[in-house]
């Protein structure tokens, strides 16, 4: 091994850090980059769990029913040999969580407690009570702390990546980024660059459960100095919000794991209060739509029934967007000790206690399916990912990796509920390994380049800062975010259609145009939150433009990408073996040849280029649709 090395990992959320622990145990310098304290990185914002087959229930849960299961829950979207390492590896890594003090929920025997999540029959889940991502977090962060505290971690808290450093091969050598208090600007050299910056709800505000710091900036300048683009279309809105006027806030699906109830009353003029409408009075939809996995159902097929049920139906709360997520009906100390951190998060911004009066909810923006392209060898001998390979997460740039939220690997068109913290940790793990495997067979280090390339990257970013700090134009640069939320909400959301696709690619590159009018409404050289917002929002416009013309590029219905006009509808009332049934599933694969292969976009100046790519299915062919009824 190359001694001595330094890598820079951008990112300090769960991806993140296990790539920096995982880098510094193999005996190389990291360099951590974080837009803040690392401990209030988004990961702290997953509540309800993370999936690992441990069978602590005793239903005969096996691993390759995990695998199964989110292979299928992705509608075969996303190449199955890093699925199969990924659920291989998640019971060893849950007991290394252990290990790291992580204070899971537990039985009264002591055992490990886990609950039923969507898309799947088995209890699977392993929990913290509902702050389960804040728990895995700090438990990592503390064993990175340690490497610090020897010197072979430097925490680069409250600076932002700007961009990549390439030298004259393509090849990335470091990164420049600006310290967000004193405007600085500057270059850091590194042998890899590992991104794990997590996801860009932001493009959807208000209407995100993301944190205002899940913008996508960073995916997106890498995308504008070639990085490629995957699945971008693919985006889970979840759907169980709270509303907001500010935002809307994750009620997580261990809501209805523990036994949650999702309805409308059945006649649109009733307003009572929920709790004098009768059972008889009440349409519980998704248990009357998919009896077998009931309010348990994928998330995507949630949204899209509770969207059904209000827009198309009329059957809204009040004749709105809002349906009720009921747990009054189970015992209160069971749910208070369940779910506490969303009992807590709904009392204090709605001032309403869910113990006694059902939440109100609807889908919101959430989750990335789509990410930064990252490759993986395959191990031809075990069907999942050859170990300790440099291929294993890397993206088209030599030298540059991604993890967590902001690549595409693991969740295809849908991610099942409880799989995020998992590939988030498994991958910044594997990401982790791979640059120290690329690293065993680097050359010329980035100290022996010449300070030319980097000093030319910092001009290019200082020269972007003036553009933007000079303008005196009429356009705020809040108010763009506002406009780009409300056209990505409204145009490229739950329910898509070509027309509307059409004009949101439209009104995006207007939107962009508008930035040279640009006017921050702030002039400070000392923590300007403007300009780094103002930043931030272009490249959110430039990553929504990938987003909007993937969608455009696939004329079909699957996961999270709904186009009602290329629907095809599984019979009603008719299942495997009737002529009906084999009839759509014929169609169905038939659509599969065309549709049924990854979304890619390379950046291009007039606009990205879409093409496509073949899925792996070398571990289970798509031979059965999804069907959830």
């Amino acid at each position: 091994m190359s001694a001595g090395r330094t890598v820079i990992v951008v990112g300090g959320g769960l991806g993140g850090l296990w790539a920096t622990l995982t880098i510094a145990e193999a005996g190389h310098r990291v360099l951590l980059f974080s837009l803040f304290e690392v401990m209030r990185s988004h990961s702290v914002c997953a509540q309800g769990g993370i999936n690992a087959v441990l069978d602590a229930k005793g239903q005969h849960d096996s691993v390759e029913q995990h695998i199964v299961d989110t292979i299928k829950g992705g509608s075969y979207l996303a190449n199955q040999p890093p699925i199969k390492s990924l659920c291989e590896g998640a019971p060893g890594l849950i007991r290394t969580f252990e290990r790291l003090g992580v204070t899971f929920s537990r039985t009264p025997e002591g055992l490990l407690d886990q609950r039923l999540f969507g898309g799947v029959k088995k209890k699977r889940t392993c929990f913290a009570g509902a702050s389960t991502g804040q728990q895995l977090l700090y438990g990592v962060d503390q064993q990175v702390r340690r490497l610090q505290a020897d010197g072979r971690v430097e925490k680069h808290e409250w600076w932002e990546f700007l961009s990549l450093v390439k030298d004259a091969d393509g090849t990335c050598r470091g990164i420049v980024a600006m310290d967000l208090r004193s405007q600085e600007l500057q270059a850091f050299r590194a042998d890899a660059v590992v991104l794990a910056t997590g996801g860009l709800g932001q493009i959807y505000a208000p209407k995100t459960t993301c944190s205002t710091n899940s913008t996508g900036a960073a995916a997106s300048r890498v995308f504008q100095q070639g990085a490629r683009f995957a699945n971008a279309e693919f985006f889970q809105f979840h759907p169980t919000a709270m509303l907001g006027e500010d935002k809307t806030r994750l009620m997580s699906e261990a809501a209805r794991g523990e036994g949650g109830r999702v309805w409308v009353p059945r006649d649109p003029a009733d307003h009572r209060e929920p709790g004098r409408i009768p059972e008889s009075a009440r349409f519980y939809f998704l248990e009357d739509w998919y009896p077998a996995y009931g309010n348990t159902v994928p998330r995507d097929i949630a949204s899209r029934a509770i969207w059904k049920v209000t827009r198309e139906f009329g059957l809204g709360i009040g004749g709105g967007d809002r349906v009720y997520l009921d747990l009054t009906h189970l015992d209160s100390a069971f749910v208070s000790t369940r779910l506490g951190a969303i009992l807590s998060i709904y009392r204090k911004f709605a001032g309403v206690d869910p113990l006694d009066t059902p939440m109100e909810i609807f889908p919101a923006a959430h989750y990335a399916m789509g990410g930064l392209w990252v490759d993986f060898e395959r191990d031809e001998r075990s069907g999942g990912v050859k170990q300790d390979s440099p291929r294993n997460h890397a993206t088209n740039i030599a030298g540059l990796y991604a993890c967590g939220e902001c690549d595409y690997a693991y969740h295809g068109a849908n991610r099942l509920g409880a799989n995020s913290l998992l590939s988030a940790s498994y991958s910044g793990r594997v990401a982790g390994e791979s640059v120290a495997a690329y690293l065993q067979g680097l050359g010329a280090g980035s100290q022996d380049l010449p300070a030319e390339p980097f000093d030319r990257e910092v001009r290019r970013q200082a020269q972007i800062n003036a553009r933007f700090a000079g303008a005196h134009g009429d356009q705020n640069p809040y108010r763009l975010h506002d406009a780009l939320g409300a056209l990505m909400t409204a145009k490229v959301g739950v329910v898509r259609d070509n027309g509307s696709l059409d004009a949101a690619i439209a009104e995006l590159a207007e939107l962009e145009q508008r930035f040279e009018r640009l006017d921050l409404g702030e002039r400070s050289g000392w923590a300007n939150q403007s300009l780094a917002h103002a930043r931030q929002v272009f490249d959110m416009v430039k990553l929504a433009q990938v987003m909007a013309a993937s969608a455009r590029a696939r004329d079909e219905c699957r996961g999270a990408h709904y186009k009602p006009a290329f629907d095809l509808q599984i019979p009603e009332g008719k299942y495997a073996g009737d002529p009906e049934y084999e009839a759509y599933r014929a169609r169905w694969k038939a659509a599969n040849t065309r549709w049924l292969k990854t979304t890619t976009a390379e950046y291009a100046t007039d606009g990205p280029r879409i093409g496509f790519e073949d899925v792996d299915l070398s571990l289970l062919a798509p031979e059965e649709p999804r069907d959830y009824r």
